[in-house]
């Protein structure tokens, strides 16, 4: 694809910058172009006009002063086009510089910047930097064949009247060398800054690319961030949510069937549905301090407890289960020791979500929660007795989403499915 003059530019797809192109000039930039030759010209007609009131043409006589200053445009006239056709200007310019010099013309200075110009534009702007650098160095190589063919007229003419010289060096000598130096200075210092020109062009647009892919990889990450956060927020609304829900729906449903034949046993029910109730909302409230605190506080929950649920809380978990008439066995297996609060965290949420899932879907009569302390990891352990679909969520649930997510967060494993003699369990590994 062409880029259009204002586009910014377009690297190789492989970001190969050796081949980077320097896009056209906008036509902002061609106005200027049209305005700096028209400063030249200018200037040229102001130098043509002092050099011919003084006198001092240096071939002694020069052609008629219209014509001078015909030439003076003429060479200044390209410029206008110097950065649309980088590589025409140099060469319609140095014709016209040499044809100017064979015809004696007075001013010299301004046809040199000219030339000055092109060269360094052929090395700013040209986008195929094998044919920039052929057109310089051919220029410079005829303009010194040009200068050569000067110094060895100039030596091989007699030689000028001298005035007495103070300097170590032949008056002629000296006139030659100052003539090759000076030159080589002049061209040189075209070819080098238009060159450099052209790199800092080719350095910008890589500072503007890889801006760019910053802020683009930048606002990936932010969106990464979000997903990320709304998905936590999501899994832990549902863990929370989730279990305490299923145990006040079956003490609900338990105590309705009662209401008339056993009201102690009703209101034993509803006593849970309270306590259930009281539980969940002070969970969630745990949670939405978590969510409004600063990364670097410490969210508080009622009564100034900054603690989350973790092992120590498995017996209340497991307690809660056997209101709903699960038959629930708790073990602790190993040496206990301290763990970390996040992962003691994801280990009750699995525990959790897993007694929920027992209660809501398995039909199972008991569960056996179990906790191994082994020597680097911490293993959880849920398994029931049901129809061997506990831990599947139902159509369009979360509940084994959450628990690969809780463990994949740690670096850990999680292990789901029916177990061999009836039943299901979830297994759940945390390197600690």
């Amino acid at each position: 694809m062409t880029p259009r003059p204002d586009d910014p530019p377009r690297p190789a797809g492989d970001l190969d910058w050796s081949q980077w192109r320097r896009p056209r000039p906008t036509p902002a930039r061609q106005r200027h172009d049209w305005w700096l030759a028209l400063a030249v010209a200018a200037g040229s007609v102001v130098m043509t006009a002092l050099v011919s009131s003084m006198g001092v043409h240096p071939a002694g006589s020069g052609p008629a002063l219209a014509e001078q200053y015909a030439w003076g445009v003429a060479v200044s006239a390209p410029l206008a086009l110097r950065r649309r056709y980088p590589l025409i200007v140099p060469l319609v310019v140095g014709v016209v510089f040499l044809a100017g010099q064979a015809r004696h013309v007075g001013d010299n200075l301004i046809p040199s910047i000219a030339l000055f110009i092109a060269l360094y534009s052929a090395g700013a702007w040209a986008e195929n930097r094998t044919a920039a650098r052929r057109v310089r160095i051919g220029v410079i190589v005829v303009m010194f064949g040009w200068l050569g063919f000067g110094l060895v007229r100039f030596t091989i003419t007699p030689s000028p009247a001298f005035e007495r010289a103070a300097g170590p060096l032949d008056p002629v000598l000296a006139s030659v060398l100052y003539g090759i130096v000076f030159n080589l200075m002049f061209f040189l210092s075209a070819y080098f800054f238009g060159g450099m020109a052209w790199l800092s062009a080719r350095r910008r647009a890589e500072l503007a690319h890889w801006g760019e892919q910053l802020r683009l990889s930048q606002e990936q990450n932010t969106r990464g961030a979000i997903v990320a956060e709304r998905v936590r927020i999501a899994r832990d609304l549902h863990d929370v949510v989730a279990h305490h829900v299923s145990v006040m729906g079956v003490q609900a449903g338990a105590a309705r069937r009662v209401l008339d034949r056993d009201p102690d046993l009703a209101r034993s029910a509803l006593q849970t549905v309270e306590e259930t109730a009281r539980t969940a909302i002070g969970e969630l409230r745990g949670l939405l301090g978590v969510l409004r605190a600063e990364p670097d506080e410490e969210p508080e929950q009622e009564g100034g407890e900054t603690s989350s649920p973790g092992l120590a809380q498995l017996p209340e978990l497991a307690a809660m289960a056997r209101s709903t008439g699960l038959d629930v066995d708790h073990g602790v297996f190993g040496d206990p020791r301290p763990v970390p609060a996040a992962v003691a965290l994801s280990a009750y949420r699995i525990v959790q979500e897993s007694l929920t899932n027992v209660v809501k879907h398995a039909g199972a009569r008991r569960a056996d929660v179990r906790v191994r302390f082994l020597e680097t990891t911490l293993e959880v352990e849920v398994a029931d007795d049901g129809r061997g679909r506990s831990g599947a969520p139902e159509r369009g649930g979360f509940g084994l989403v959450g628990m690969r997510e809780r463990v994949a967060v740690h670096g850990g494993r999680l292990e789901a499915g029916p177990r061999r003699g009836g039943g299901y369990r979830v297994r759940a590994w945390f390197p600690v």
